[in-house]
């Protein structure tokens, strides 16, 4: 449907007795070269007034003040308002169209009166008058709004998603996620980075989550898997001699949901050859410092070199390996402050060796109000309490059972240790670390989220290091690998030999930026005979090693270079620099919690046809009756 609006001749065709002339102008030629636009909806300003236009795009906004109608027009580029008059051909089509309905507008371009300039827009100085008006296509009403992106049902949301990234924040979110990889691109290039590509169908591993299994037609009964990571591949790339991989790769994990994980998901795979621990940090370091000050918004960014923190620090500090920095508090051991009397029910849990208690001090928390806020929440995180000493104003001293058990003199000293005097508070874990090391990290969080003592405005980036290379399996009281098991145990093959496994350190690192895991990485193991021996140990016979990893294996006997590299997650990355919580605000299509595409209606059921050329059966569970 076309009101006032004419196709422009072709540029071939002349008017009788109107000679082409050299003096039409830039914007008539575009006009007339293209039927749509001549600009795009966040390009015109001031200098533009007087010109004839052409925009097209979706009707965001409309308004009726007094037989006038205002429409802000909206494309990938900005917001343009339009002014049509009762005059205008086409006024009656546009005051009946429905938000969202795709119009092509030519019009002149008018500078507003100074009550009226919009600063918010870049094209607010401006307006378009209509002079005719084609719609390109016409919108049904809508299932949510576009405009003002009030909260809606994430069903809704994910189920009309072509809708949803129309809004301006998640339409925001993946323009940056866009620029975020050309620019990590740009940054690995320049550092003589080559990019590579492996395969998206590959065997299935033993280690890590649940693989995504692929059926295969021609060989009967066998099955491919989607990579959880190109590791193998990319370890395979440095022994064939290529010196400085990386790739922006497609990873599949059929694991449980959260808020920052995906069943599918990105990663930026680096790995280099002839290189130690250090020199990986290195050139990863420029490239996430450089992104974050790029995106970050004028946040400040850690500068490099990133402080590292081992793995048991880590934990003994801040009860996590994932320490979120901005949140100052550091936990400390004060197990010898209870031994031996004072709190009784602390110094019989210190019998047992393998007990301490920690502390996590609370600066400014000191009010019964806060430490019964926190004994509550302690409770509903499934604990009994959460003991706790606090400076008492009506006392004018430390104040809680604690304290009143402990003693004034040795409370005194506790608080003092713990850097902490008048206004202040302190809480306490007891008990097996192993077991509540998370409740305190969690603590640690809680104490320092309510108490506004994290700084929000700055990436605070962390390597976090020396992690063990096994851990015991609490279910089956065997060694397991803790982390990458095709890392480098420190002490090499002479440690794997003499060392209690549990005791034994690799060199497994993950950058941690405002409490989120960004990625792991290691310096690889590139020699068989110490693969061998640390699956070995960790329950694998040679035998299924070579099943399993025979390629790798092979290739490592022709002669492989030390080498090294790191994974970080893109999704998280592009997650912490637009400011949300969910990484499904960072991807264009994303599955919901239950690992659906409600709007391609993914998993689906497959024709039995299809299940026979794959020489499959289905064997459902039974539901219960």
């Amino acid at each position: 449907m076309r009101a006032g609006l004419r196709r422009p001749a072709a540029l071939t065709r002349q008017a009788p007795h109107a000679p082409f002339r050299a003096s039409f102008s830039l914007l008539f030629l575009r006009l007339l070269m293209h039927p749509y636009r001549s600009h795009t909806c966040g390009q015109l300003r001031a200098a533009d007034t007087g010109q004839t236009v052409r925009l097209s795009g979706w009707i965001h906004r409309k308004r009726d003040h007094g037989g006038l109608v205002f429409i802000d027009l909206r494309d990938n580029y900005g917001l343009t308002q339009l002014v049509f008059a009762p005059e205008t051909p086409g006024f009656a089509t546009v005051e009946r169209l429905r938000a969202e309905s795709v119009i092509c507008v030519e019009g002149e371009v008018v500078a507003r009166t100074p009550d009226t300039v919009n600063a918010n827009l870049p094209t607010g100085e401006v307006e378009v008058h209509a002079k005719g008006v084609q719609v390109l296509s016409e919108a049904a009403e809508l299932p949510l709004p576009v405009f003002g992106e009030p909260d809606y049902p994430e069903e809704i949301r994910l189920k009309h998603r072509y809708l949803d990234l129309r809004r301006e924040t998640l339409h925001r979110n993946i323009l940056l996620r866009s620029q975020v990889i050309a620019s990590i691109r740009r940054r690995m290039t320049d550092q003589g980075f080559n990019e590579f590509q492996t395969p998206i169908l590959t065997a299935s591993s033993p280690e890590g989550a649940r693989d995504f299994l692929v059926p295969s037609r021609l060989h009967a009964g066998k099955f491919y898997a989607l990579p959880q990571a190109p590791q193998q591949f990319k370890q395979l790339l440095m022994v064939a001699g290529f010196d400085r991989y990386f790739q922006i790769a497609p990873c599949f994990r059929d694991e449980d949901l959260r808020a920052d994980r995906s069943l599918e998901f990105y990663q930026l795979d680096v790995e280099m050859s002839f290189v130690t621990q250090d020199d990986i940090f290195a050139a990863i370091e420029p490239v996430m410092h450089g992104v974050f000050e790029e995106y970050g918004q004028g946040k400040p960014v850690t500068p490099y070199p990133f402080p590292r923190i081992p793995y048991r620090e880590a934990i003994a500090k801040y009860g996590s390996d994932k320490p979120d920095l901005r949140n100052p508090i550091e936990m400390q051991d004060v197990s010898d402050h209870f031994r031996g009397g004072g709190f009784g029910l602390f110094a019989r849990i210190l019998e047992d060796a393998k007990n301490a208690v920690w502390a996590i001090p609370a600066p400014k928390g000191g009010s019964r109000a806060f430490c019964d806020r926190m004994n509550s929440w302690a409770q509903g995180e499934g604990q009994p309490g959460l003991g706790y000493i606090f400076w008492s104003e009506d006392q004018g001293g430390w104040g809680g059972p604690i304290a009143k058990n402990l003693g004034a003199e040795k409370t005194e000293s506790l608080m003092s240790a713990l850097g902490l005097g008048q206004g202040d508070a302190a809480f306490f874990a007891a008990g097996d670390p192993k077991v509540f090391y998370k409740f305190a990290g969690a603590a640690r969080t809680k104490v320092g989220t309510d108490l506004k003592l994290v700084d929000e405005d700055r990436f605070e980036f962390v390597w976090i290091v020396d992690f063990p290379m096994f851990e015991l399996n609490e279910e089956t009281n065997h060694v397991d690998f803790s982390h990458n098991p095709f890392s480098m145990p420190q002490g090499e093959m002479e440690a794997l030999q003499t060392k209690d496994p549990l005791d034994i350190l690799a060199y497994q690192y993950d950058i941690v930026c405002n409490g989120y895991e960004l990625c792991s990485g290691a310096v690889r193991n590139h020699r068989a005979d110490v693969m061998i021996k640390a699956f070995e140990i960790a329950g694998y016979s040679q035998q299924i090693v070579e099943e399993q990893f025979g390629g790798m294996l092979n290739a490592f006997r022709y002669g492989a270079p030390p080498h090294g590299g790191l994974a970080p997650g893109i999704d998280r990355i592009v997650m912490l620099l637009a400011g949300e919580s969910a990484i499904r605000e960072v991807i264009a299509f994303p599955l919901n919690q239950q690992g659906q595409d409600l709007m391609m209606s993914a998993p689906s059921d497959v024709e039995e046809r299809q299940l026979k050329e794959l020489s499959l059966r289905l064997a459902l569970p039974i539901k219960p009756a």
